[in-house]
């Protein structure tokens, strides 16, 4: 056996929330197959919410991910909300875009920091940077500390907060506490500048694969919380109601996730699509921040979306503080959340860490829940993350040794930032006799 004809095998990629594994087999420098296994059990939530009632189902779906609660909890309540005909108003809308940027600016800086950056400077994790790097890290570990902060003071507690609800706010945020976290956030801005730096000085592979890339969009803002559905190859919307007609979920043998489809073999969402799609509305410090990490769009390198996630990082941190500013400045009221339950079908989005998130949910003459579907992030990029592999992998073979090979594509697995065990959901399978 020479030293271009070999298998890799891994099992596990580490670094990532949930188990993949990725199998290539090359010959005479030559890949002949390759696969990303997603190997975990379905999990199922869409069923758990059989007979429930409208307000207990964004509590319950949050459950889907300890990382992107937040984004399942807004999603169902869209959904709940539009299949009820109930309205939200400036308010709560406002607090539940503060409640979502503050969940994309703790999984962001987490997976930047602690789960990407390690690969680029040849270590297996954050703790050997411990020694080497402490400053880095204790950037890392306070500004984490902060957007957990951020999403107690918005939402009652960092994981799994309970304060949104149906139509409104259980329980506004105290002004004081809000004023202490625009303080810390506004104090925090130098190191996030410090961020871009870090990120900026890392050398990324350079590969690149032209795709589709899907992303909510709006008129009037860079799209997190409100928005249509965006396809780049089309420069056209779609409505959150016929989501079915952007994702065509499809089954594959060697996966539990499903995969999913537009107008090309595969489409990639999270951050690097939603700044191809909507960088005129990033906020000026985000461009510059995107100018110092050489992103510029449209970025066909999915390696880059790391470098996207430090941009809305920044953007984020700015636009949160001009959302807090203008809370304190015209206050917080109590509002009437109070609903009436009936039939109904709707479906509602957020743009979370790793892409559009999708909900829907169905209900009866009682208001009790008959039907629900949940479509992740990564359900719909693993199709794409397979297919970046296999058009990476035969010139990674013939330039690299195996070694650098396993690597280069947990690097690239990584790059995307997947939540794989939220990607396997609900799988209706019919026996035919």
């Amino acid at each position: 056996m020479n030293d271009k004809t070999y298998t890799i095998e891994v099992d596990h990629v580490t670094r990532v929330e949930g188990h993949g594994s990725i199998r290539v087999s090359a010959r005479d420098g030559r890949v002949e197959d390759l696969t990303l296994s997603i190997t975990e059990a379905n999990r199922f939530f869409e069923s758990f919410t059989e007979g429930m009632s409208p307000h207990e189902i964004p509590w319950i779906v949050g459950r889907i991910c300890g990382i992107c609660c937040v984004g399942h909890q807004l999603a169902a309540s869209k959904a709940v909300e539009a299949a009820l005909g109930l309205t939200v108003s400036a308010q709560s809308r406002r607090l539940r875009k503060l409640l979502n940027e503050s969940q994309i600016l703790q999984s962001h800086i987490l997976h930047v920091y602690f789960l990407a950056v390690p690969d680029y400077v040849g270590v297996p994790s954050v703790l050997p940077l411990i020694k080497t790097h402490p400053e880095v890290v204790k950037r890392a570990l306070a500004l984490k500390h902060l957007a957990n902060e951020f999403t107690r003071v918005i939402g009652g507690r960092a994981l799994h907060p309970m304060a949104n609800t149906l139509r409104g706010w259980r329980k506004l945020p105290d002004l004081e506490a809000l004023e202490g976290i625009r303080e810390n956030l506004f104090t925090a801005l130098p190191d996030l500048d410090a961020s871009v730096g870090i990120v900026a000085d890392l050398a990324v592979p350079a590969f690149e694969r032209e795709t589709e890339y899907v992303s909510l969009t709006h008129p009037d803002e860079y799209a997190l919380y409100d928005g249509e559905i965006y396809s780049s190859d089309t420069r056209e919307t779609v409505p959150v109601a016929d989501y079915r007609r952007v994702t065509n979920e499809f089954t594959v043998p060697h996966s539990t996730a499903k995969y999913a489809r537009w107008h090309r073999e595969s489409y990639m969402v999270g951050a690097l699509a939603r700044v191809n799609n909507n960088y005129s509305q990033l906020h000026p410090k985000a461009q510059e921040a995107a100018e110092r990490l050489g992103l510029r769009v449209p970025c066909f390198n999915p390696y880059m979306n790391n470098a996207a996630q430090v941009v809305e990082i920044v953007h984020c941190a700015h636009n949160s503080l001009a959302m807090l500013e203008a809370v304190l400045d015209e206050g917080l009221v109590e509002e009437d959340i109070g609903y009436t339950p009936g039939p109904g079908t709707g479906a509602g989005a957020v743009e979370v860490p790793r892409g559009v998130l999708f909900h829907e949910y169905r209900f009866d003459d009682e208001g009790r829940c008959r039907g629900a579907d949940a479509v992740i992030p990564t359900s719909q990029n693993i199709n794409n993350i397979e297919r970046d592999m296999k058009a990476f992998a035969p010139r990674m073979v013939a330039e690299m040794t195996r070694d650098e090979v396993t690597l280069h594509l947990e690097m690239l697995l990584r790059a995307y930032d997947p939540c794989i065990s939220c990607s396997v959901h609900l799988l209706d399978v019919e026996f035919i006799p």
